[in-house]
C-alpha cells in the first residue's frame, strides 16, 4: 500500500490549523500563548502568525506589558476578513447562517420546504432564497462573501422507491446549484459537517478520535479519527444510523428492517411509545419535534409509567448500538448532537452509559466519555461554514492539508 509522504509543506499547513484552533478556541491570545497551547515551538508559532497576519486571517488585539520586560500582543481571528455562509438543508426546511471570518454567527434566515417534494429546482430554489434573504438580515454585500458551505442529506443511490434521505436530488445537479448561487461554493453532507463543528468549537478540542452522533428525524455518525474526518471511498461513512440493530425488525424509511434509524429516530422513538401505550396523547402528536419537546417536559417527575418505559428502551437501543460504534472504531469520546440530543440527552446519557459498559466488547469502551455536545445551534450550519472557510484558506495557499475537495 502505498504510504502519502508529508512534506515540510504539509507540516507547516497542519501548524497553521493547529494554530488557528487554539486561537479560535482562546478568543485572544499570545505567540506564546498559542505556543504552549499546540506544543509548537515558540519560532514555529512566530513564522505561521506572520503568514496568518500577512493573509489577514488573523489581527492584532492589543498590547500589554508589566513593568518588566518587553510589551507582548495578543491576536484574535480577523472577524472582517470577509462573510462565511453555511446552509443546512434538512427535510423540512433550509436554513443559512451567516459568520463573519472569525466564526461569529452575524444573521441566519429560514425558509420552509416540503419534504414531499425533493425535485432538484425546488430543494435549490429553497437554498438560494434562504441565502439571499441571510445576507440581507446580515448587511452583507455578495462581495463580502468568501464562500458558501452547503450541507446536502443524501448523495446515496436509491435503495428502493423511498429515498435514503430526503433531498436527494440537488447531489445529480451539483452544477446547477453551483450556477445558481454565483459564489465559491462546497458541498457536503451534515455527518461531516457535524464531524467538523465537534473538531473545531466542541470535544476535538481536546481528543483525536470520537465520533459525534446526530439524532433527530435522521441519524448518523461523524466519525474523527486521529484528528481526521473519515470520508470513505465515496464520502458515505457515517451512515450509521442504516446499520442493523435488530435482524427483521421495524421498517426504515431506507427501505431495510432493523436500521438503528427506526428504533432511535425521533419517529423510532414514539413508536416505541404507541407500542407501550397506544393510548397516550403523545403517541398521536403528528410533528416529530413537537413529540420530542413534549416528551422531555413530561419525563419530569412524576413521569408517566409508559414514558419512563419509552426512554428506558430508546436508551437500551442507543447503547446497544453505540457499542458496535465502540467495537469497530475503538473512540476516546462520543459526543450526542441534534435537537433529539439536547431535548433528551440529559435522560437518556446515565442508561446509555452502563448499556454501552455492558455490551462494548473486551475493554473498547472501558475508558469511554459519552456526552450531549456543547456545540449548540445549528451545527450542521457551523461544520459546513467551517468546512467552507478551510476550503478558503486552501484557495489562498494558507492551508494544503485536511481540505475538503469542492464538488
Amino acid at each position: 500500500m502505498a504510504v502519502t509522504r508529508r512534506t515540510s509543506r504539509d507540516i507547516r499547513s497542519e501548524s497553521r490549523l493547529d494554530v488557528l484552533h487554539a486561537l479560535l478556541a482562546a478568543g485572544e491570545a499570545s505567540r506564546g500563548d498559542l505556543a504552549a497551547e499546540t506544543g509548537l515551538s515558540n519560532a514555529t508559532v512566530a513564522t505561521v502568525v506572520s503568514d496568518l497576519l500577512e493573509g489577514g486571517i488573523v489581527t492584532e488585539a492589543r498590547r500589554t506589558g508589566g513593568r518588566i520586560g518587553r510589551p507582548t500582543t495578543t491576536l484574535r481571528l480577523n472577524g472582517n476578513r470577509g462573510r462565511i455562509v453555511g446552509v443546512d438543508v434538512a427535510e423540512t426546511y433550509v436554513r443559512a447562517t451567516v459568520f463573519d471570518s472569525a466564526l461569529d454567527e452575524l444573521a441566519s434566515a429560514e425558509v420552509a420546504t416540503d419534504e414531499h417534494h425533493d425535485e432538484y429546482d425546488y430543494v435549490i430554489d429553497g437554498i438560494v432564497r434562504a441565502l439571499d434573504a441571510s445576507l440581507e438580515n446580515a448587511h452583507a454585500d455578495r462581495d463580502d462573501v468568501l464562500g458558501v458551505g452547503i450541507s446536502l442529506p443524501g448523495g446515496m443511490q436509491r435503495w428502493t422507491e423511498v429515498s435514503v434521505v430526503v433531498p436527494n436530488a440537488p447531489w445529480l445537479h451539483v452544477d446547477r446549484l453551483r450556477e445558481r448561487i454565483g459564489l465559491p461554493m462546497v458541498v457536503d453532507n451534515p455527518l461531516k459537517a457535524i464531524a467538523t463543528a465537534e473538531l473545531w468549537f466542541g470535544a476535538g478540542r481536546r481528543h483525536k478520535s470520537m465520533i459525534t452522533v446526530n439524532l433527530g428525524t435522521g441519524v448518523g455518525a461523524g466519525i474523527v479519527l486521529e484528528g481526521t474526518i473519515l470520508r470513505g471511498a465515496q464520502n458515505g461513512a457515517g451512515e450509521w444510523g442504516h446499520s442493523l440493530l435488530a435482524l427483521d425488525g421495524r421498517g426504515c424509511r431506507c427501505g431495510r428492517k432493523g436500521c438503528v434509524e427506526a428504533y432511535v429516530g425521533a419517529a423510532g422513538i414514539q413508536q416505541t411509545l404507541a407500542a407501550i401505550a397506544p393510548e397516550h396523547p403523545l403517541a398521536s402528536v403528528p410533528m416529530q419535534r413537537e413529540f420530542i419537546g413534549a416528551l422531555a417536559a413530561a419525563l419530569e417527575p412524576p413521569a408517566h409509567p409508559a414514558l419512563t418505559e419509552t426512554l428506558e428502551l430508546t436508551a437500551r437501543y442507543l447503547g446497544s448500538a453505540i457499542a458496535d460504534l465502540c467495537a469497530i472504531v475503538n473512540p476516546e469520546m462520543i459526543t450526542l448532537t441534534g435537537w433529539t440530543a439536547w431535548a433528551l440527552g440529559d435522560h437518556l446519557i446515565p442508561a446509555v452509559r452502563r448499556r454501552v459498559l455492558e455490551e462494548a466488547p473486551g475493554d473498547s469502551a472501558a475508558d469511554l466519555a459519552i456526552e450531549v455536545s456543547t456545540v449548540r445551534g445549528n451545527s450542521v450550519a457551523t461544520g459546513i461554514a467551517t468546512i467552507a472557510l478551510e476550503r478558503f484558506l486552501g484557495d489562498v495557499g494558507l492551508v494544503t492539508t485536511r481540505v475538503p475537495t469542492a464538488i
